[in-house]
């Protein structure tokens, strides 16, 4: 749409100035217009009656051809008036797009197979990553060392009934214990309830109650032990005597 503001800062045009500004207008753009657009485009520099004027003469001299479409006029450069490329530069043109092009594929072939070589590198381990993944395996190989050392002095190894004693035994003595502890820590909730906690801390290491450590911890989460839920907050153990 063609503003209907006029600028103060553009000059306007007239004869000769005015025609060549409008031409050279439409043969940079190439495309259709109509005379508000082309004036409206050119920030009122050639009015838009002007405008409409030049491009009628514009047509009949063939710089420009005419297109009515209802009632209204559009213009566009007269495309057999069109400077083109000679065939040579068109070729030379293409020739230079298909190397950029083989360019831009070998770039990206080379950049992939960088991607993927540094990918490798972050995964691989750093020097002192493996040092101390071979100071664990050697402690596991001693360890496995050391658990093979009766097998190699001629112990026999234990029967079938005595691996079926063993985790009977297991099973009986984990279960009392289990059933010992939820006792204890019923009676224990009810001793230190009204108590503050230190004075409950206080109490337990005056009787000689100790708290399970780790390694017990990690026991009660491992393959051998079926999960408990606690009765209580506490896994307390009493401490032998």
């Amino acid at each position: 749409m063609a503003s209907k503001a006029k600028n103060p800062d553009v000059k306007v045009l007239k004869g000769q100035e005015a025609e060549d500004a409008v031409l050279q207008y439409m043969k940079k753009m190439n495309r259709p217009f109509g005379a508000v657009d082309i004036s409206a485009n050119l920030k009122g520099a050639v009015p838009k009656t002007l405008t409409a004027k030049i491009l009628v003469a514009l047509a009949e001299k063939g710089e420009i051809v005419q297109k009515t479409y209802g009632k209204t006029n559009f213009y566009v450069v007269n495309q057999s008036k069109v400077e083109t490329l000679p065939q040579e530069e068109l070729r030379a043109l293409e020739a230079e797009c298909k190397s950029v092009e083989d360019d831009n594929a070998a770039l990206s072939a080379q950049i992939k197979q960088l991607t993927a070589e540094l990918a490798k590198l972050k995964s691989t381990p750093t020097d002192s990553e493996i040092d101390e993944q071979l100071a664990e395996a050697e402690v596991t190989s001693q360890r496995l060392q050391e658990s093979l050392a009766p097998l190699r002095t001629g112990q026999p190894m234990p029967s079938a009934e005595d691996m079926a004693q063993i985790d009977a035994d297991w099973l009986r003595w984990r279960s009392e214990w289990v059933r010992r502890r939820k006792i204890f820590n019923t009676f224990w909730q009810l001793v230190t309830d009204a108590l503050p906690p230190q004075d409950a801390v206080a109490l337990g290491e005056d009787l000689g109650i100790e708290y399970d450590r780790p390694e017990h911890v990690e026991l009660e989460k491992g393959p051998l032990c079926t999960p408990v839920v606690p009765g209580n907050r506490m896994n307390l153990k009493r401490k032998r005597e």
